[in-house]
């Protein structure tokens, strides 16, 4: 599949190369947290987006904090709403490639399908929440159904399923526990081993203990109807009736522009991600991660919440350096006026004479 580097109605003038403190490239729940709270703290942010949400099929985002259930299209929508009335700049278009260093980035943005729209983003620090790509197995009938009822995510879709027929789709050993999570919402489980290693004498065990049914036999296809599956059908015709089945894509994180500016991805049993501390900062100087591009399990809530940890500590950062800039400037050059403010600042009421 080919990535998707970035944010959905451009409020910008569209002739003008956009200057800011920030950019923010991806306008998810993660982009769109950390660009509210750096407008909150005053500071000028761009944010691109091309309108392509990863969990769009979604009928509703879940575990969000009371907003339950809402449409993940809604949710962006109020979003952004927020974001623009912070003063945050939103940008349409597609961030194609990124160059420079801190205090000196420069992103290039392709605006297709709208003609004239901005090319160029020049930020003193930049975000990178551009999230990931679902890698999903190569079986007919997963994509048509996918987020519907095709699932990985027992957190984010399994209370939808409960007491369904549900099935395991394998790819790898971690189905294992997929198994066990969606086993926990409905007592008809199978597992289809498709293209899983054979469990080990201990996991068979774990399997009847649940009472989970195995299927041996390489899965052809799920049988759909609309976003609805029907079934199972494996090699040799058989075909099992389900409601919902559970698979476990790989998660691809979009790092081609931090690539761009110098830094390196990192594989994971589960993908490829980009590696940053708690709070989002990456091995690049002046980057920044947030939402899946750097936690490839972080749901709607989690991404938010690492936005909002990534834009308060970029604020950090640029606070830092404010400060520092203008100490420089103060002090350069030397003058009598200068130290006379120092001395009045310091002394205050207890100066000579009062």
């Amino acid at each position: 599949m080919t990535p998707d580097l970035t944010a959905v109605s451009s409020t910008a003038d569209p002739s003008t190369t956009l200057t800011a403190d920030v950019v923010v490239v991806g306008g998810g729940a993660a982009g769109l947290a950390a660009a509210i709270a750096l407008g909150r703290s005053r500071r000028s942010v761009v944010l691109v987006d091309a309108g392509e949400p990863r969990n769009a099929p979604a009928e509703g985002a879940h575990n969000v904090l009371g907003q339950e259930g809402i449409s993940p299209l809604e949710l962006l929508a109020r979003g952004r709403a927020e974001a623009e009335a912070y003063g945050v700049r939103l940008v349409s278009g597609r961030v194609t490639g990124a160059s420079g260093v801190v205090d000196s980035f420069t992103l290039e943005i392709d605006g297709a399908p709208v003609a004239s729209t901005t090319q160029q983003v020049t930020a003193r620090r930049v975000i990178l929440a551009t999230g990931l790509v679902d890698e999903l197995p190569d079986v007919p009938g997963v994509a048509q159904a996918w987020g519907h009822t095709v699932l990985h995510c027992p957190y984010c879709h399994g209370w939808e399923v409960r007491d369904q027929r549900i099935a395991v789709l394998a790819t790898s050993e971690n189905a294992l526990h997929q198994v066990m999570l969606f086993r926990q919402l409905s007592d008809d489980v199978t597992l289809f081993l498709h293209d899983a290693p054979e469990p080990t004498e201990e996991q068979w065990d774990q399997l009847a203990a649940l009472g989970v049914r195995v299927v041996t036999p390489r899965v052809e296809r799920l049988v759909v109807d609309g976003t609805q599956v029907r079934a199972v059908e494996v090699e040799g015709g058989r075909s099992f009736a389900v409601d919902a089945v559970a698979v476990g894509p790989r998660f691809i994180a979009r790092t081609e522009l931090y690539e761009a500016l110098g830094g390196e991805k990192t594989l994971s049993p589960f993908g490829e991600q980009i590696v940053a501390d708690p709070r989002g900062a990456t091995a690049v100087p002046g980057v920044w991660v947030a939402g899946n591009s750097g936690d490839l399990m972080a749901m709607v809530a989690a991404a938010a919440a690492s936005g909002v940890m990534a834009g308060a500590a970029v604020n950090g950062d640029l606070a830092v350096a404010d400060l520092a800039r203008a100490v420089a400037e103060r002090r350069a050059p030397f003058s009598a006026a200068m130290e006379s403010e120092v001395a009045l600042a310091v002394a205050g009421d207890r100066r000579h004479g009062l």
